[in-house]
Formats: structure tokens, C-alpha cells, sequence
């Protein structure tokens, strides 16, 4: 399995037991991972796991949705995700409950999360744009300036950085050090800020680039 769905509870600090660093951690809740429903190559055309996350009340999830949970053994969930499944997944069932111990040994993963939404913005707030001066008559503090390009070739081009919508996308923070693992309370201690609002769903992930080491600790 390549991933579990979580929720970010917040960030924390650590120290470093040998060098007795301050290390900023993120605190993710995975608890345990419903397996919803197994795909295969025969009948799909690739191996994949969909897996559930926070148990609700049936009368929360539609019919169709309750329907296909019932049909594999699942239980109602408000958060459904597919991952792919690894070579080491062939005894995977449905209904089969997963935790924690599937990041033993991993080092490095990906986050995905939806950012912070921040609503309409301007160019600073959003870009990180330099503010005009406030002397000598100038009379544009924040407006992002002129966007024309004179009568050749009198447009506008795509893409160019303006003011609008801030946050509220999809956001992958890559190659995070896993720190820690407590899988008495389901919890995966990454290192640095993680996408999202406290309380948000998140997408935990092993990395597929960076070479992965036995987590010590």
C-alpha cells in the first residue's frame, strides 16, 4: 500500500535525542484505514486499494455511496480515497483494517492536502509583490501596476500574476521526513508545515524519489 488517509491535528516540536535539536514537526491522525474495495488487473486493468477514513452515521453517506461500502464489507465513512497497492499487498481483504505500521520503515513521504483558503487577495498577500512608495505623489500603495503591453500585442498574455482567489487548491508538499511513529494513538510525526487547516484531510504517501531508510526511533 502506498498510503493512508489522515487528519492533520496541528504542529508540535521535538528534540533531536542525539544532537538535541528543536525539530518543528506536523501531527497527523491516521487511526486505522478502512479497505472499502480491492481493484485488480483483470477486472480493472490496475491494482489499487480504496480505503475509508472517519466512521459517520449511515443516514451522512448517500445510498449509492452506503450501498457500495456494504456490498465489500466496508463501514459508512466520510472520506474515501484510492491508493495503489504494492507487490507485498497480495493477501490484502476487504474490510481489513489498516494503520500506522504500514509507514515501518519509511523515511521520507508526500502530503496532499487542500491549502487554507484566504479568499480574494491582492498581488502582495498572493505574490509576495513589493508595495509602491508613499512619497512624492504617488498615489498607488498596493494596486499591482499596469498590465497592458501597448498596442502590440495589444493583450493581455495568460498567466499573468494578478489579484484573485488565494488558497483553497490541492497542495503537495514532497519528500517530508517522517520523524516518528506512535501507533498506540495512530499518530505520524512529519517533519516541517503540511497543507491544510488543523482538522483538515490529509493524504499521507511514501515517497517514490528519495531513497528510503529504516526509520530509527
Amino acid at each position: 500500500m502506498q498510503g493512508l488517509i489522515g487528519k492533520k491535528i496541528g504542529m508540535m516540536r521535538i528534540f533531536d535525542k542525539e544532537s538535541g535539536e528543536v525539530v518543528p514537526v506536523s501531527v497527523i491522525q491516521t487511526g486505522t484505514n478502512v479497505v472499502q474495495q480491492l481493484k485488480t488487473p483483470d477486472r480493472d486493468g490496475y491494482a489499487a486499494a480504496q480505503l475509508g477514513f472517519e466512521a459517520v452515521n449511515e443516514k451522512r453517506v448517500t445510498k449509492p455511496r452506503l450501498g457500495h461500502m456494504k456490498k465489500h464489507g466496508g463501514v459508512a465513512t466520510r472520506v474515501t480515497k484510492e491508493f495503489r497497492l504494492e507487490a507485498t499487498d497480495a493477501e490484502l481483504k476487504s474490510g481489513e483494517r489498516l494503520g500506522v505500521e504500514l509507514f515501518d520503515g519509511v523515511r521520507y513521504v508526500d502530503v496532499v492536502g487542500v491549502s487554507k483558503g484566504r479568499g480574494f487577495t491582492g498581488t502582495i498577500k498572493r505574490y509576495s509583490f513589493q508595495r509602491g512608495r508613499e512619497t512624492h505623489g504617488n498615489t498607488h500603495h498596493r494596486e499591482r501596476g499596469s498590465v497592458g503591453a501597448n498596442t502590440y500585442p495589444a493583450k493581455v498574455f495568460p498567466g499573468l500574476r494578478m489579484a484573485g482567489q488565494h488558497g483553497n487548491r490541492q497542495s503537495t508538499a514532497k519528500g517530508l521526513t517522517l520523524v516518528a511513529i506512535d501507533k498506540d494513538a495512530g499518530l505520524l510525526l512529519v517533519r516541517g508545515a503540511i497543507p491544510g487547516p488543523t482538522k483538515g484531510i490529509v493524504f499521507v504517501k511514501k515517497n517514490l524519489h528519495k531513497k528510503q531508510t529504516v526509520q530509527q526511533g
